[in-house]
């Protein structure tokens, strides 16, 4: 019997993403609390919450657990998602000119030896100076609700940006495929 992979999110886009490397793998949505603990840092909350959704999820002893998490941290800050139309815009106003980064957490599990991996990719993007028109304009094209920093980098939501520096430029969309290939290399997959 093969290894059994397992992506521990019920993102789409995370979904999207891993399609990319041609595997056949299923998808666990794990059911964890994400709430930052009392003076717990960005890069702390983001490898935590990777690590506990790939826990949640995992069952048997040929699972290759796959977790991921994202959140944007602006001025020190972590910016959750906006969840709202108006909070949306907020959100983007207050990036508006400025740099806004990314950090996506991976971790990956082999069930049979426990053997795991973990990174975070760091994605900086800077924010083009932003009309109010143009932000609702991109809301009402492309709501971003349920994104880490209301906008969709692989949508329309490139426009709204300047630049962007990452090692892995689909960190920025969930889930760093380059990290993850690597780690599936490390554990002879």
């Amino acid at each position: 019997m093969g290894l059994n992979y397992v992506l521990a999110s019920g993102s789409p886009y995370r979904r999207l993403l891993l399609e990319r490397l041609n595997i056949k793998f299923e998808i666990r949505a794990p059911d964890i609390d994400e709430t930052q603990r009392l003076h717990e840092s960005p890069e702390d909350l983001v490898n935590r919450l990777s690590k506990e959704k790939a826990w949640a999820v995992l069952k048997g002893p040929e699972d290759l657990i796959i977790g991921s998490d994202q959140l944007a941290v602006y001025n020190g800050n972590i910016e959750g998602k906006p969840l709202t139309r108006q909070k949306n815009i907020e959100q983007l106003k207050r990036f508006s000119g400025h740099s806004v980064v990314f950090l996506t957490g991976l971790y990956v599990i082999k069930s049979d030896n426990l053997r795991s991996r973990n990174k975070i990719v760091r994605t900086e993007i800077k924010f083009r100076k932003l009309q109010d028109c143009e932000i609702e304009t991109y809301v009402a094209s492309e709501p971003a609700y349920e994104c880490a920093g209301g906008f969709k980098a692989e949508g329309l939501g490139i426009s709204l940006m300047e630049s962007l520096i990452s090692k892995d430029p689909t960190a920025i969309v969930g889930l760093p495929l380059i990290a993850l290939s690597s780690f599936l290399r490390e554990l002879s997959i």
